[in-house]
């Protein structure tokens, strides 16, 4: 194969490249001094150089403290750089001056701070043959600045490329003509096509007059390529502000302008104000010191503060820089306040606290309060204080010219409380609201790492499952640190969880002076604790107690049994109980240090019952006598809570809660008592109250049946409506959280409900009314159940020889009511019978009775006795449901299962001729009986049968339930109807005719009666009749006996009952008729004739001495006396 070669003949040539301009890298620039007030009062300085240990004023220092300066948030020099030869890349800012001042009483000030300046146009060029100079003859300038001018900087080549040049030039300075010398060499490098101005300040430090000379170093340009020609174009003279500002820590920043835009926003990370720090400690217990890296003080283990303030030096302990904010006069209250005025002791006290070591919540350890805050502004001291003294949980208290701080810490207890020495109120308590309690907190805090606002969020989730999300948020003063801000977050939340309970109460004088707002009190309050557990003392020695109320000390248990009082020096002691307490005597393990004093106050705890503790928040003075004292839940627990998260562990402040022992004494009674006047029988259940317990469940059953739960609320208990049988009864006791004794107390009681007989008719007594009625009185029942538904049954036995009983006599009315205490009855000879009979029907059981012998009477006719029992035989009237027992010889209900009512009537009907009122008398004689065996057949007639016949009973049970009523009906006319019957006694009845029939019932089916007497008894009383029928009516006048031969006929004013066929005999009764005349003359008589049941016929003659008889009428008034009155 053949290679071949092909060659070209050439193109055009290359074009050459364009002309090249350098940038323009000189530009004017200005520079800025700022100023910035860093504090009043001495700070310690910048925090990197104090870390660092570096000494101030050393470039060194100055150096490490451009990393605590940032502009716009940014440190002029990186945290990482070499505080001693830091690289141009570690500087986040170029050219900045910094000079500070800490704010001694003596620093000078910073020089290079202009105060003035005159400046003087020069406007000459400067070549390196002709130097330009000129002369300062005013004493005061302190500096001079010169301004040099290049119109344009730079150099061309043959290529057209325009690049930078460098021009060398040194300003020299001669003072009082002792010759120049260099101050400033300088070359200006780059390149500019337009005017181009440098300053140079010169600080003049040599006798006037001072010359100052422009030298070019560079030679001149003689070529139109090269321009590099210079002017001097001003000078200014400079006269510094020298002010010092003693005790303001400030800085200057020259900052040039070409960086910025406009005045950046400074900020500077300092050490700030010292402070006082204690002293060396009482009894070479050594001397508190700084912890240069945080700031903590450090105080030695056993320090005894002894009133005596060290040296001021940096800290971040808020009890501290409080203290400096009270004392200092420049920036505080030391016009107003010096230490004489303050509490010392509890400021430092504070401060240790403050300045424990606790964890950080993040691995590390830090102080539990630290202060690290700016104030920039000023505001009300009052304000200011607080805040400052909330950042270590406290705050400040005025009293007795003095002022103390009180903080939230663990405190021991300073004063005791019971029910001795408060007020007759006792104790008050009051919750926060569950709408005021959140459940999680926003803590914002400074983060000095960012340098920004950060935060910190705490939740209690516990509470978030009840409450819900609740949010706070929290602004934590003075706050840098992440693990402070989480503490304050769950400081805020404990509070608000655990924290919630206020207490009041008043107090006298005596423990009112003592208390002070901070202070932390023991209250035993028997209302919540359940128990009381403290009081007054009796007597004591050092070893022993006597208190003054030995109530509820019997039940004092549980271990860690531990005895308070308060001693003569104001103080509180604490010993533990040995034995028991018998009597009122608590023995202590060990002496106290002195023997407390009678009326001192006393408290108990132990594990099952400890006293409350609350720290006091105020107390207020009301009369000069009476305090009132305000206190807030205190929980020693918390701390360890907040700080480690440990569990708060379980304090019992009250018995309330624990199950309560069953009542003791239980005790049953029954009673009937009236309810809407009805009578109710109850049983009272009772026993011995519990102490703290103020509910009880009373569980009872009636013969076996299911338990019935009642709720009561006071120590006894009433069931109503109760029936004869069994009840048991169980009796628990509530604590308050409604929780029931483990235990019961029981009871059985056997009920007899309304079973039991009412007790006797008292008191019965018989009193005359007239000589056919009587008034029986007796005693009110005392039983309810005869009060209200009861009845009073009043009976009669014939019998006047005191042998008759309830069963052997009738019913004389019908039955009372219960309440009743008086009835009018007819007078009956015989036996009043009384019992009382409850709503049962259980009657009394004895009988109360009155026996009543009646005299005959002379002035009556008896017109009939009618006996049934003694006609042969005997009750021969119409039976209805009744019988007659031959063997009983007596008139019985013929079967009481079946028919418990049952009637005889009488065989005859009385007629008595006319209408007349008549005297009626009942005989009966009715025994009851119980029914069952056929006991009449068993026994012989007899003596033996005739006691039966008056008791009725041999086996005790009283047959009083069976009764039996004589009943009379009337009729006015010979052949009509009668009217109803009605029950009679004795009485006086009208009409004409009478019929009678017994009534024989029972109100218990067991009980039958022999009914062994039954009649009556129709008599007339005696009447005398002085009046006569006129026509219209009657009258009593004299009537005149007239002329006639018939004589004068009178006609009564009332018939009178003269017997008829059946009763006595026809005219058997004729009244006897008296006569008187009235103006009688010697022979006068009358006759009397045709006497009648109407009336009678009068004549009256004279016979004179001849013996002859004539009628002569005569004035006469008549006397008719019979028997009856009719209608």
């Amino acid at each position: 194969m053949n290679n071949k070669i092909i060659r070209g003949s050439g193109g055009p040539p290359p074009t050459p490249p364009p002309p090249y301009r350098a940038p323009d890298t000189l530009n004017s620039r200005q520079f800025a001094s700022i100023q910035d007030l860093i504090s009043e009062g001495e700070i310690e300085g910048f925090a990197s150089p104090s870390k660092a240990g570096l000494t101030k004023g050393s470039t060194a220092y100055n150096t490490a403290a451009l990393k605590d300066v940032f502009l716009n948030g940014t440190p002029i020099l990186n945290s990482s750089a070499s505080n001693t030869n830091p690289q141009t890349a570690d500087f986040n800012f170029q050219n900045v001056g910094f000079t500070p001042r800490f704010g001694t009483s003596n620093q000078t000030h910073i020089p290079g701070i202009e105060g003035s300046q005159s400046t003087s146009a020069v406007g000459v060029n400067v070549t390196t043959s002709s130097p330009v100079t000129r002369q300062i003859t005013n004493t005061s300038v302190d500096a001079v600045k010169v301004t040099i001018t290049f119109p344009q900087l730079q150099r061309a080549t043959d290529e057209g490329d325009l690049l930078g040049t460098s021009v060398s030039l040194k300003i020299q300075v001669q003072y009082n003509s002792g010759g120049f010398t260099d101050v400033i060499n300088d070359t200006v490098t780059g390149r500019t096509a337009d005017a181009y101005q440098k300053e140079y300040r010169v600080t003049l430090t040599g006798a006037f007059p001072i010359d100052v000379r422009v030298v070019r170093v560079t030679a001149d340009s003689s070529s139109t390529q090269l321009v590099n020609a210079f002017t001097w174009t001003s000078i200014s003279e400079i006269v510094d502000d020298k002010q010092s500002y003693p005790n303001c820590a400030y800085t200057n920043l020259r900052i040039d302008s070409e960086q910025f835009n406009s005045i950046p926003k400074r900020s500077y990370r300092i050490r700030g104000v010292k402070v006082r720090i204690p002293g060396a400690g009482a009894s070479s217990s050594g001397t508190p010191t700084v912890d240069l890296q945080t700031g903590r003080i450090v105080y030695p283990s056993g320090y005894i503060f002894n009133g005596t303030m060290g040296a001021a030096q940096w800290c971040s302990c808020p009890a501290l820089i409080l203290l400096d904010l009270l004392t200092t006069e420049r920036y505080g209250l030391g016009t107003h306040i010096l230490d004489s005025n303050l509490d010392l002791f509890s400021f430092i006290a504070a401060s240790k606290y403050a300045n424990e070591l606790v964890d950080d919540g993040f691995g590390g350890q830090e102080a539990r309060f630290s202060c690290n805050v700016n104030i920039q502004s000023s505001s009300e001291a009052f304000d200011l204080i607080n805040e400052l003294a909330g950042v270590m949980r406290a705050f400040p208290i005025w009293s007795e010219g003095s002022v103390t701080l009180s903080q939230d810490r663990p405190t021991d207890t300073s004063f005791l409380f019971s029910l001795a020495n408060v007020g007759e109120n006792g104790f008050s308590y009051s919750g926060s609201s569950l709408k005021q309690r959140h459940t999680v907190i926003s803590v914002s805090y400074f983060n000095m790492d960012s340098r920004e606002i950060d935060y910190e969020v705490v939740e209690d989730t516990s509470a978030q499952s009840k409450l819900g999300i609740i949010k706070r948020d929290v602004k934590a003063f003075a706050c840098t640190s992440r693990g402070m801000a989480q503490r304050l977050g769950k400081a805020i939340l404990f509070s608000e969880q655990q924290e919630t309970e206020v207490i009041t109460f008043t107090t006298s004088l005596e423990s009112g002076a003592i208390i002070r707002p901070g202070s932390v009190i023991s209250v035993n309050d028997p209302v919540r604790g359940g128990e009381r557990r403290g009081g007054r003392i009796k007597s004591a020695t050092t070893t022993s107690i006597t208190v003054d109320n030995i109530l509820d000390l019997n039940t004092y248990t549980g271990s860690n049994r531990k005895c308070s009082v308060i001693m003569p020096d104001g103080t509180v002691e604490t010993k533990n109980v040995v034995g028991q307490i018998s009597s009122g005597v608590i023995n202590l393990d060990s002496a106290l240090s002195a023997t407390p004093n009678v009326n001192s106050v006393w408290l108990l705890q132990s594990s099952s019952l400890e006293a409350q503790t609350f720290r006091v928040i105020s107390v207020e003075e009301k009369d000069g006598i009476n305090f009132t004292i305000t206190g807030l839940t205190y929980i020693d627990g918390k701390y360890a809570n907040i700080e480690q998260g440990i569990t708060l562990p379980a304090r019992n402040i009250s018995l309330l809660n624990e199950p309560k022992n069953p009542p003791a004494n239980l005790q049953a009674s029954e009673r009937i008592v009236v309810i809407n006047a009805l009578a109710v029988p109850k049983i009272i259940v009772s026993w011995v109250s519990v102490t703290g317990v103020s509910q009880y469940l009373v569980q009872y059953r009636f013969n076996n049946t299911n338990w019935v739960n009642e709720i009561v609320f006071r120590p006894d208990f009433e069931l109503l409506n109760t029936q004869a049988g069994t009840y048991e009864f169980q009796v628990f006791s509530y604590n308050s959280g409604l929780k029931l004794s483990t235990t019961s107390t029981n009871l059985t009681f056997n009920a007899v409900g309304k079973t039991n007989p009412p007790a006797n008719v008292q008191n019965l007594s018989i009193e005359p009314i007239t000589n056919k009625l009587v008034r029986l009185r007796w005693t009110q029942a005392v039983d309810p159940d005869v009060l209200h538904g009861g009845r009073v049954y009043v009976r009669h036995s014939n019998l006047t020889d005191g042998s008759g009983t309830f069963q052997n006599s009738v019913d004389l009315v019908t039955a009372l009511a219960g309440n009743t205490t008086d009835v009018v009855l007819p007078s009956l000879e015989g036996e009043y019978i009384l019992k009382f009979q409850d709503d049962q029907g259980n009657f009394s059981v004895g009988e109360t009775s009155i026996i009543q012998d009646l005299p005959d009477l002379v002035d009556t006719q008896v017109i009939l006795q009618d006996r049934e029992d003694l006609d042969s035989p005997a009750f021969q009237g119409t039976k209805t449901n009744t019988t007659f027992s031959n063997t009983a010889s007596a008139l019985q209900l013929t079967n009481p299962a079946t028919n418990a009512t049952g009637e005889y009537a009488f065989k005859d009907i009385l007629d008595l001729g006319a209408v007349f009122s008549l005297d009626l008398k009942r005989v009966i004689r009715s025994v009851g009986f119980v029914t069952g065996t056929d006991i009449e057949t068993l026994i012989p007639s007899g003596s033996f049968w005739d006691n039966y016949a008056l008791n009725g009973n041999f086996d005790g049970q009283a047959a009083d339930e069976a009764n039996c009523q004589i009943q009379v009906a009337t009729s006015q006319t010979a052949s009509g109807s009668f009217g109803g019957f009605n029950n009679f006694a004795n009485g006086t009845f009208k009409g004409r005719r009478f019929k009678f029939k017994l009534l024989l019932e029972t109100t218990n089916t067991a009980q039958n009666m022999n009914v062994q007497q039954a009649g009556y008894t129709a008599e007339f009383q005696s009447r005398t009749e002085q009046n006569y029928q006129t026509g219209s009516g009657t009258s009593t006048a004299p009537q005149q006996s007239g002329t006639s031969a018939s004589g004068k006929t009178i006609t009564f004013g009332s018939p009178f009952f003269v017997g008829t066929s059946g009763l006595g005999g026809a005219n058997a009764f004729l009244p006897s008729i008296g006569i008187t005349i009235q103006d009688a003359q010697a022979g006068d008589f009358f006759t009397v004739t045709s006497v009648s049941s109407t009336g009678f016929n009068v004549k009256v003659k004279n016979r004179d001495t001849s013996g002859n008889e004539t009628f002569v009428d005569r004035s006469f008034t008549f006397s008719a006396v019979g028997y009856g009155k009719g209608v």
